[in-house]
């Protein structure tokens, strides 16, 4: 059995995904291949799109959600094919990756970008293609242009998000709920005093600040609002390979104990060891944060995909939203003096957590094979 796992550069939750998916295969001892298909076909093109889709998050996220909210409203087609712009486009993307199809003959793709998706729908629609095709849906809702894609089978969050994809057109028979796929060590769950030790933690309780791979949200200002707050914690913080970020941080003069990291690949120990954590409401962050169970206070959100992760999230009572006016000094406060909201939210975070979506993902793919 043989299988190629396809994303592309738009930020960096998909290719997480895909890289937690193909690890998990090899670990089977099934024979698969990790692809970055912008760059595989074009790696100006890949750049291109990666900066266009920053630039735009970053600098022009009104502009961006509304392009977003504009695509979700387009009326949805029965499914006919691939139509317009989308097969015009990937017929000129798509012959590097027929050919290596051809030459690879895998069992089964699976698609962790929509983009990544469309070029495997519109090669299904022009050749005999052998493989079963697989989309994973990487954040809380079905992202506009899903519906143009035609798979067999699609990985959604959670059984919740059935009713959208099958208003899409998708037959229910199609929607697994299996979860988003993350690294398993987030299933592993260390007591807090013991994980505290590891880290070298000494406060009593802490607060969990990450900065995300995209640099969104200012940490300088949340952390002056956390320090003026009149109740005991530590405020742990993560700038991955952000050295300036890291540096000014190191640099502040603050009644908390501050606990500041650059990169880290033990993300999975820090959340064990802190009470809650204020992060974007990514898709893979989040679904992290569920399988630890640790409280989410949610701030910056993209416009768009992440718009409707909040939305999710506070319907299903998992996560807390920061905003201008439920500020972050007040929703942490909130979180710290009510243990029953705590413990509640906890409880939520349980039902929606799938810790172990990669396993099951590859226990369906190795089933459906053979």
């Amino acid at each position: 059995m043989r299988g190629l796992i396809l994303s592309i550069t738009a930020g960096q939750g998909h290719n997480q995904t895909a890289k937690v998916i193909n690890e998990e295969f090899k670990k089977r001892g099934i024979d698969t291949e990790y692809l970055d298909v912008y760059k595989y076909i074009n790696p100006l093109l890949s750049d291109s799109i990666n900066r266009i889709y920053l630039m735009s998050t970053k600098n022009i996220p009104k502009i961006y959600g509304g392009m977003y909210r504009l695509a979700e409203k387009r009326n949805i087609q029965p499914k006919v094919g691939v139509r317009g712009m989308t097969k015009l486009t990937n017929s000129v993307l798509s012959r590097s990756l027929i050919k290596l199809i051809s030459e690879k003959k895998p069992d089964f793709i699976i698609c962790t970008h929509i983009f990544a998706a469309l070029l495997v729908t519109y090669i299904s629609s022009i050749e005999l293609l052998k493989a079963k095709t697989i989309g994973i849906v990487t954040d809380f809702t079905v992202h506009p242009y899903w519906e143009d894609s035609y798979l067999d089978y699609y990985i959604l969050p959670d059984k919740r998000l059935t009713i959208q994809g099958m208003k899409k057109g998708f037959p229910e028979n199609r929607l697994l709920p299996l979860g988003i796929p993350i690294n398993p060590k987030f299933a592993v769950k260390r007591g807090k005093d013991e994980a505290k030790r590891e880290l070298g933690i000494k406060t009593a309780r802490n607060v969990l600040v990450m900065s995300g791979s995209m640099g969104f949200g200012d940490i300088i200002s949340e952390i002056i609002q956390l320090d003026k707050l009149n109740i005991n914690f530590g405020i742990v913080t993560i700038c991955g390979r952000n050295k300036k970020l890291k540096a000014r941080i190191d640099g502040l003069k603050t009644k908390k104990k501050i606990y500041n990291h650059g990169f880290t690949d033990k993300v999975d120990l820090f959340m064990d060891a802190c009470d809650c954590i204020i992060t974007k409401p990514g898709g893979l962050t989040t679904s992290e944060a569920l399988a630890k169970e640790i409280p989410m206070l949610m701030n910056n959100p993209i416009p768009g995909q992440e718009d409707r992760n909040v939305e999710f999230l506070l319907n299903a009572g998992a996560a807390m939203k920061i905003s201008r006016t439920n500020p972050l000094d007040e929703a942490v406060y909130q979180m710290f003096i009510n243990d029953e909201h705590r413990r509640l939210m906890q409880e939520n975070m349980r039902l929606l957590a799938k810790p172990n979506a990669a396993r099951d993902l590859v226990d369906f793919v190795i089933k459906e094979i053979k």
